[in-house]
C-alpha cells in the first residue's frame, strides 16, 4: 500500500527551462548529505559541492558539541556571570529553540547538554549503563530553558548551563544548504542531511520532488510494515525523530536518545517515531522531538491545535500503529 501526500498550493511550481537533474553529496554532522538539483549541464559540480559543504561546516563550527572549539563548546565552558557573543547562525537557532521550548511547555529543551552526555548520547565516553540517580540529579540541577538569557546575539552563562542543539541543528543545516543553493541561483532542488529533507521547485518533466517518509523498522512479529507514504515537496521540509536512530540496550531494555526534560531520562511513552512537515527544516526538527516527548495523544492534540502536519507512530501490545494529524490527513490524495 502506498499513500500519496500532496500539499495544497496556490499554484504549482514552474517547470524549469533547460537543465537536467544532477546530484552531488558529502559528509557532515556525523552523517551524510546529498543534493539533487536542476542544473545546466555545464555546471561545475565540484564547486557546487564545496559551496554546500562550506554551509554545513559552518553549522558544525558553531553548534557541534563534538568540536571542542565550536562556539557552543566554548560557551558551555564559559565562566559563571559572563556573556558570550554568538555567531548569527547559533543565535538564530537558539532563539527558535527557545520559541519551541515555550510553545511546547518545555517538551523541547535546549539546555540538556550535561544530561545528554551522561546518557551516552554526547561526546563524552560512555560506560554503557544507565546513570545513577545521584549522577542524574547532579546533571539536571542546572537544566532549564528558562535559565537562558539571550540579549540580541549575546548569551549569558549563569553557571553550569550546557546548551545542546542536537535536536534542531541538523534541520538548520538543511535550511543553510538550501539558502546556499538559493544564493547560487538554483531554483529547483532536493536537499537531504541525515534523513531530514527540504525540496522546492519542479523537475524538468514537471514532476515535484517526491520523497518517501521514513518508516520505523519492523521490530517484532506483531509489527507490520507501515504503508509507504510519498510526499510532494515544494517549499517544504520534513524531519523525523525515531527511537531506532540512536539508542543503547541494557538489561533487556532499550534507551533511546530523545530525553524527556521533565525526568532527564529517555522517553518511554511508546512513541516510535514522529514525522513533521513544515516550511522550515529547523522548526520541523525541533517539533518532531517535542512531539515525541509529549506522547501520542498530546502530540496529536498539539498538532491539531497548531495546524501542523504530523505523523505519529506508536508501539503497543498489538504492534505498531499510526496517527495522522488533521493537517496531514488533509494532504492525502484520495
Amino acid at each position: 500500500m502506498t499513500r500519496v501526500l500532496v500539499p495544497m498550493l496556490s499554484e504549482p511550481p514552474a517547470r524549469p527551462v533547460g537543465g537536467v537533474v544532477r546530484g552531488f553529496d558529502g559528509a557532515s554532522m556525523g552523517t551524510t548529505w546529498s543534493v539533487k538539483a536542476v542544473l545546466p549541464v555545464t555546471t561545475d559540480l565540484p564547486a557546487m559541492t564545496a559551496m554546500v559543504q562550506r554551509a554545513l561546516d559552518q553549522v558544525v563550527a558553531q553548534m557541534s558539541a563534538w568540536d571542542p572549539m565550536s562556539a557552543l563548546s566554548r560557551f558551555n565552558r564559559s565562566a559563571p556571570g559572563t556573556w558570550t557573543a554568538l555567531p548569527a547562525g547559533f543565535a538564530t537557532v537558539l532563539r527558535r529553540a527557545l520559541e519551541v521550548a515555550e510553545g511546547s511547555s518545555g517538551a523541547f529543551d535546549p539546555t540538556l547538554g550535561a544530561v545528554t552526555d551522561l546518557w551516552g548520547f554526547g561526546p563524552r565516553p560512555f560506560s554503557g549503563e544507565p546513570p545513577s540517580a545521584e549522577a542524574l540529579d547532579a546533571a539536571r540541577a542546572p537544566v532549564g530553558w528558562r535559565r537562558v538569557t539571550l540579549d540580541g546575539d549575546a548569551l549569558f552563562q549563569p553557571g553550569g548551563l550546557h546548551i545542546d542543539l542536537n535536536g534542531i541543528a541538523k534541520g538548520f543545516g538543511v535550511d543553510e544548504a538550501a539558502r546556499a543553493l538559493d544564493r547560487a541561483g538554483v531554483r529547483s532542488y532536493l536537499v537531504e542531511v541525515g534523513g531530514e529533507l527540504r525540496g522546492t521547485g519542479a523537475k524538468p518533466d514537471g514532476q515535484p520532488w517526491w520523497v518517501e517518509l521514513e518508516r520505523p523498522p519492523v521490530a517484532s512479529a506483531n509489527d507490520e510494515a507501515s504503508p509507504r507514504t510519498l510526499l510532494a515537496l515544494h517549499d517544504l521540509s520534513v524531519a523525523t525523530s525515531g527511537d531506532y536512530r540512536r539508542f543503547f540496550d541494557h538489561a533487556g531494555k532499550r534507551y533511546a536518545h530523545t530525553l524527556d526534560p521533565a525526568s532527564g531520562a529517555p522517553c518511554d511513552a511508546g512513541v516510535v517515531s514522529v514525522t513533521v512537515i513544515h516550511p522550515e527544516c529547523m522548526t520541523a526538527d525541533a517539533l518532531a522531538t517535542a512531539l515525541t516527548v509529549m506522547g501520542a495523544e498530546a502530540a496529536i492534540a498539539f498538532a491539531t491545535a497548531h495546524g501542523l502536519p504530523a505523523l505519529v507512530v506508536t508501539r503497543g501490545p498489538n504492534g505498531l500503529s499510526e496517527r495522522l494529524s488533521p493537517a496531514l490527513q488533509a494532504m492525502l490524495d484520495e
